[in-house]
């Protein structure tokens, strides 16, 4: 098979094209013949070497969080799958990953591919649907009706967030660039603010904000928090909590691989609730340069996402 991989940290010139021998499923493993993969901001974090505090990793490594394909090969143990199943993929950080033509990974982190999705869509539905989904139904209090501020918008998270948010009944507001404003109308935002143009710390009275970004832009979130308010936030650039002086709640929402949170990420694309934004396709061999536009802050709406076919 095919694969990108590289054997040390650095920049994307590490990541190499390879030709390896095609995985063995073993027990509670299943194997799926990708079609395509999406790029996350992780790959590259672990690529470069900046998540060596956090993950533990073996190489050669092969990259890769999102994938999407079909199960050719069952391991002993496995239930609810089937040969020829069309399945997203959710790859384990530390292990192989779905730069590649072939994947092996445990039977609990393959969920069957919503049928109305594109290839390309499903490619990069489940690391930002998980993590909007877990940020917004597993670690905010939210009830219908709230007004909420979700930061960076028109990126991968932040586009699903704003899905599921409408989804709930609730109130969106949301920061972006401004030339992708009305594509995150467009999701189902109610207002959006263009960061680069407006200041969003001017408004008021929000139930729930969600930063995905950290720095400057939490700190200036405090004040249009309604008191008592919930500021919930993902892996982000450092800050300092200020939870006490506001009188707002200040949350880390734990993102995992929870069969539960697969699940659910895949029902709701299925009920046309998700829908992943894919800003272009590139072929596998090019996964370098697609990590680079990542890097260079070119990837402003969803994802890339990598195509095994050499002809995209």
């Amino acid at each position: 098979m095919k694969a990108i991989q590289y054997s040390r940290y650095g920049a994307p010139d590490v990541l190499e094209l390879v030709t390896l021998d095609d995985p063995i499923a073993g027990p509670n493993e299943v194997r799926v013949r990708l079609k395509a993969a999406g790029v996350s901001p992780i790959d590259a974090k672990l690529r470069s070497g900046a998540l060596q505090a956090h993950f533990s990793l073996t190489f050669p490594k092969i990259p890769g969080r999102d994938g999407v394909g079909v199960i050719d090969q069952i391991g002993e143990g496995v239930t609810g799958l089937s040969l020829g199943d069309e399945v997203c993929v959710a790859a384990d950080p530390t292990g192989s990953g779905t730069y590649a033509e072939a994947i092996v990974c445990a039977s609990s982190r393959v969920v069957k591919k919503p049928p109305n999705l594109s290839t390309s869509q499903a490619a990069a539905l489940l690391q930002p649907g998980v993590s909007a989904w877990i940020s917004m139904c597993r670690t905010a209090m939210l009830s219908e009706g709230m007004s909420l501020l979700i930061h960076g918008g028109a990126g991968a998270v932040g586009g699903q967030m704003i899905q599921l948010a409408r989804h709930l009944g609730l109130n969106v507001t949301t920061t972006c660039r401004a030339r992708n404003i009305d594509y995150v109308l467009g999701l189902g935002a109610h207002r959006a603010v263009a960061y680069d143009r407006d200041d969003f710390s001017v408004l008021r009275d929000f139930d729930a904000v969600f930063d995905l970004i950290g720095g400057e832009t939490h700190a200036r979130s405090y004040q249009v928090l309604k008191a008592g308010g919930q500021l919930v936030y993902l892996t982000a650039m450092p800050f300092e909590n200020q939870a006490e002086k506001y009188g707002v709640t200040v949350t880390r929402a734990m993102i995992s691989d929870a069969p539960e949170a697969l699940h659910a990420v895949a029902q709701l694309a299925a009920d046309g609730v998700l829908i992943p934004g894919v800003m272009a396709t590139l072929p596998l061999a090019a996964a370098a340069d697609a990590q680079r536009q990542f890097e260079a802050g070119q990837i402003t709406r969803g994802r890339i996402v990598l195509n095994m076919d050499d002809r995209s």
